[in-house]
């Protein structure tokens, strides 16, 4: 299975960057998950969670806030504050 080349980025650092099975966000006209090969679009996000999937390994940010922009090169999430939630 293709990776998805992710890259998560907050205003005081990148939290996250690697190659993923799959992420899912919360965009502002609903939930979204992007798999490798998926078609460009950018879009605005709501407060929520951003679930980076890979293997068995889940890991579980909380955004508040931002962009996603699906490239052919990945995914890229602006956000406007973020923390991973550790369970």
């Amino acid at each position: 299975m293709a990776k998805l080349r992710f890259s998560l980025v907050s205003p005081e650092r990148e939290l996250f960057a690697g190659d993923v099975d799959q992420v899912d966000a919360p965009g502002i006209e609903g939930d979204f998950g992007v798999l490798a090969g998926h078609a460009p679009f950018m879009t605005a996000l709501k407060t929520g969670e951003v679930t980076v999937i890979d293997g068995a390994t889940t890991r579980v940010f909380v955004i508040e806030g931002g962009f996603a922009d699906v490239t052919p090169d990945g995914l890229t999430i602006l956000a406007e504050s973020a923390s991973e939630r550790v369970f």
